[in-house]
């Protein structure tokens, strides 16, 4: 989607500070991070949200969720625990229209999130 930010950081338009990769998803540091590790993990191809993973996004949530995790040793917080967050739409406070799941940690984390 031309118009993307993050289909832009993965094309390497806009840069990023990378943390992991894979064959179908990219981890990098959140530029506005809540959490002393912020990392989002973002699946290469275009999709808007968790409303539009299909059938044939087989393995898409699977590959963020396995690349999290080898982002959560690298930074250090696998042990101590981290949050996975993945927000959609507006209400949810999802403010970029491409799929992402934020790893979160490095501090307990209260409830509610924030």
């Amino acid at each position: 989607m031309s118009d993307c930010l993050f289909c832009k950081i993965v094309a390497g338009e806009i840069p990023s500070k990378a943390v992991l990769e894979s064959d179908t998803a990219y981890a990098f540091d959140d530029i506005e991070p809540q959490a002393p590790v912020h990392v989002l993990v973002i699946p290469k191809e275009h999709i808007t949200s968790a409303d539009h993973i299909a059938d044939r996004h087989g393995g898409v949530v699977d590959d963020l969720v396995l690349l999290a995790q080898r982002v959560t040793a690298l930074k250090g917080i696998r042990e101590s625990g981290y949050r996975l967050v993945m927000n959609v739409g507006v209400d949810g406070n999802m403010t970029v229209p491409h799929l992402h799941l934020h790893v979160l940690g490095g501090r307990r984390m209260g409830w509610p999130p924030g």
